[in-house]
């Protein structure tokens, strides 16, 4: 994925109101942008850290920039969690993830379950088809064993739980059902369930995997121009 338009460089002064975050551009304007991620992002949000912003001239938007990138732990992190099921699709479209490979139709937010909506179907004939749902994951905390762990999720989730109750809905109705994690940043070396932050979503997960849903994960490289599936990394449910 490109950015349409170069970012602009700046400073978080703030994070607020989950949505909103205040940012010192370089030239000391100092902007409110709207901050796409419900979740606490913890470890990604001190004040002080440089920041990249897109801008939209759509003068319907309340406020023309989007926090996209932020400096932490030495690296770049993307914390705009409208891209993962676009860059998701875009690397199945051309082959690139393995598991999802083959499939001739590919489409996105269709109805399933319980009032919701799965971030990817694929559908193929001669195999049954695949609900996919996507995660973003930007969390990374003290190093763990052998390595650094991407973890998900940054907060309780009840939304992601119920996501992974209904994948495993479909797999016992013939269907595959894939969870995918993708981890924006470049840091990790494997995932892991952040089960002390939620339990329930750790033993969510241990459940429908028991139930035969399946679980990847892929690192991105990030720069200020471009977001691209860079490499896989092992999941561990033991840490």
């Amino acid at each position: 994925m490109r950015f349409p338009a170069p970012l602009i460089p700046g400073r978080l002064i703030q994070r607020y109101k989950r949505f909103l975050a205040d940012v010192e551009l370089d030239g000391g304007e100092v902007v409110t942008a709207h901050v796409p991620n419900s979740g606490s992002m913890m470890g990604v949000d001190a004040p002080g850290s440089a920041v990249w912003l897109s801008r939209s001239d759509n003068p319907k938007r309340k406020l023309a920039h989007t926090l996209e990138l932020i400096e932490a732990d030495g690296g770049l992190v993307g914390v705009n969690t409208a891209h993962p099921n676009a860059l998701v699709a875009d690397a199945i479209a051309a082959g690139l993830i393995p598991e999802l490979a083959g499939y001739e139709r590919l489409r996105r937010e269709v109805k399933y379950g319980q009032n919701s909506r799965v971030d990817i179907l694929l559908e193929g004939a001669g195999r049954p088809p695949a609900y996919v749902e996507v995660k973003n994951v930007h969390l990374r905390r003290l190093a763990l064993r052998d390595g650094l762990a991407a973890e998900f999720p940054d907060c309780p989730t009840a939304r992601g739980a119920k996501h992974l109750e209904e994948l495993a809905a479909m797999v016992a109705q013939g269907c595959r059902a894939v969870m995918v994690y993708l981890v924006q940043r470049m840091d990790c070396t494997y995932f892991r369930v952040a089960g002390d932050i939620d339990p329930a979503y750790d033993a969510g997960l241990r459940r429908a995997l028991a139930r035969g849903v399946e679980a990847v994960c892929w690192a991105c490289t990030l720069t200020p121009e471009t977001i691209e599936l860079q490499r896989p990394l092992p999941l561990r449910l033991d840490d």
